[in-house]
């Protein structure tokens, strides 16, 4: 059981040090990655199978520490209010300054406990509530009061750290609480106490092979010595235990936010010839089925990471491009995710079919990608309009034909039939990686 002691710990701990403890001048406008995560299309797309414009949004970014991640959603969401909270008085004037100094004036930040965040009045469209949900003393509470704010139509993102993954790191912080080194808000004194400890050890005494690292003992490393060996409040969870939270709080499970690396398949040494046990039970698995697997297998994941949605949205999720009809598709309009349709990725997509090499689309966002996804500059080249804006397969196609107007096999005149078919295939490939975002007719 926690009390409010415990918060009150919480609470000194982060006005002590706020985190993230990332420079003021320090942008992410450069950091795709971090934008395609926080965009709102991103998750918007992958349950409901549309693409929403921010302009107008509400988000709200609970538990904002010193506003960094508040800083991704602004410019990730261009015309969304961004609204913060969190306990930490100084983390919230930090994160004001940080808006501010980027020229998001309208964002509104708030110290309070985010069970009190339906005192605002305000329903929000998309929630980010990241690297809070494992410190805070009554996580149910913390869901059920973030649900409670989240519109019919909107998704919240959140976390848990992994039992399986951080145990060595529970260990280290049950001893340096047993020597009382966490009976307070831990500060310079309890920082040299933890490291002197882990140094002292021999090298292969498992506390420190697991549970210390080099850069612990630099002078940037009192970061992550509050992180991880004497961080208040943590707890481990597993995919389960994560599952019943949501049951308990209305929600439901929608996608992991890196659900790449959660994918069983690519543990086995040939993820294309599966043996028959594991080709039929991955094939028939949902993407949380196959989650709760790879924890038993690889526990890896540092965070169980993911967004969700009210259980009345489950009813609306959209229909996968896998399952689309032929007439579906022949009314399918195609953007570009808002984090390729960059001048950066525009011009080296340019520069590629110039030099009549393959365009790599993955090195803009390699989050939902494996390893590296290519476009030939044959098909990259038909694909340039939707840097310009969204436009119907059709014309993507009759630009493919007009651009190879040759049956390379046959030497005939290429059919619209042909060209659509080579367009719809690339789309359907690159959807997977969320890369291209189609939209059609129910």
């Amino acid at each position: 059981m926690y009390s409010t002691d415990d918060l009150e710990k919480i609470r000194q701990q982060f006005n002590v040090l706020p985190y993230p403890n990332i420079p003021l001048d320090k942008s992410p406008k450069e950091d795709y990655e971090s934008l395609f995560i926080h965009n709102v299309v991103t998750p918007h797309y992958l349950h409901f199978r549309k693409v929403p414009d921010p302009q107008n949004m509400l988000i709200l970014d609970a538990g904002c520490g010193s506003g960094y991640k508040s800083l991704i959603l602004a410019e990730a969401n261009p015309g969304a209010t961004i609204v913060g909270v969190d306990l930490s008085e100084e983390s919230v004037k930090l994160a004001k300054v940080r808006l501010d100094y980027y020229g998001f004036n309208d964002a509104q930040f708030h110290a309070m406990p985010i069970e009190e965040v339906s005192s605002l009045g305000l329903q929000f469209d998309y929630i980010n509530c990241d690297e809070v949900l494992y410190l805070v003393p009554n996580p149910p509470l913390v869901l059920e009061s973030l649900r409670a704010v989240l519109k019919p139509h909107g998704i919240l993102r959140t976390n848990l750290h992994s039992a399986a993954q951080r145990g060595a790191y529970y260990r280290a912080q049950e001893l340096f609480r047993m020597m009382g080194l966490m009976d307070h808000a831990p500060d310079d004194a309890e920082i040299k106490v933890a490291t002197q400890t882990m140094q002292a050890l021999k090298p292969e005494v498992i506390a420190r092979m697991q549970s210390w690292q080099d850069r612990f003992a630099t002078p940037d490393g009192k970061s992550d010595i509050l992180a991880n060996l004497l961080l208040l409040g943590d707890k481990g969870f597993t995919v389960p235990q994560a599952v019943e939270l949501l049951d308990a709080a209305g929600l439901e499970f929608v996608r992991m936010v890196a659900w790449r690396r959660w994918e069983v398949a690519d543990l086995f040494e040939q993820p294309d010839d599966l043996p028959d046990f594991w080709a039929l039970v991955l094939g028939q698995a949902s993407p949380l089925q196959r989650a709760m697997i790879l924890e038993l297998m690889h526990p890896v994941n540092r965070l169980i990471d993911f967004w969700c949605v009210g259980q009345e949205a489950i009813a609306l999720a959209g229909t996968p491009v896998d399952d689309w009809s032929e007439e579906q598709w022949s009314r399918a309009m195609v953007h570009l995710h808002p984090q390729i349709k960059t001048e950066k990725a525009k011009q080296g997509l340019i520069e590629a079919v110039r030099a009549k090499r393959d365009f790599e689309i993955s090195s803009y966002i390699p989050l939902p990608a494996f390893g590296p996804v290519y476009l030939d500059g044959a098909i990259a080249a038909a694909l340039l309009p939707l840097w310009d804006g969204p436009q119907s397969i059709h014309t993507l196609a009759e630009r493919y034909r007009v651009l190879h107007p040759v049956n390379p096999i046959t030497l005939e005149a290429l059919t619209s039939e042909e060209a659509f078919a080579v367009v719809q295939d690339t789309l359907n490939r690159l959807d997977a990686f969320l890369y291209v975002l189609l939209e059609t007719e129910e």
